[in-house]
C-alpha cells in the first residue's frame, strides 16, 4: 500500500509504482468521486478518440455499446471492502 501527502495547495504525487501499474502519464486527466464515503480516481477516457476506434470495428462489435466495450476492455473493478479501508 502506498501513501501520499497533500501539499498546502491540495496537490498529491501519485507514487511511481501506481503510475506504472495503471499506465498513468503526464497529461492524463483523472476524475475524482467521493460519493461512496471514500475517494476514488479514474482515468478519463477521450471519448471522441474511443468512438473513432469503436467505429472502425463496428461490424465485428455489432450489438455491443461503447460503454460495454470499455467495461470489457478495462476489466472488472474491485471496490475496497470496509475491512480493507480500516487498515
Amino acid at each position: 500500500m502506498a501513501t501520499a501527502t497533500i501539499t498546502s495547495k491540495g496537490q498529491i504525487t501519485i507514487p511511481a509504482e501506481i503510475r506504472r501499474r495503471l499506465k498513468l502519464k503526464a497529461g492524463n486527466v483523472l476524475r475524482f468521486d467521493d460519493s461512496e464515503g471514500f475517494l476514488t480516481a479514474r482515468k478519463v477516457v477521450d471519448e471522441k478518440r474511443m468512438r473513432s476506434v469503436f467505429g472502425r470495428c463496428r461490424k465485428r462489435m455489432k450489438g455491443i455499446t461503447l460503454a460495454k466495450w470499455l467495461e470489457q476492455t478495462r476489466g472488472p473493478v474491485e471496490l475496497p471492502t470496509d475491512a480493507s479501508r480500516a487498515r
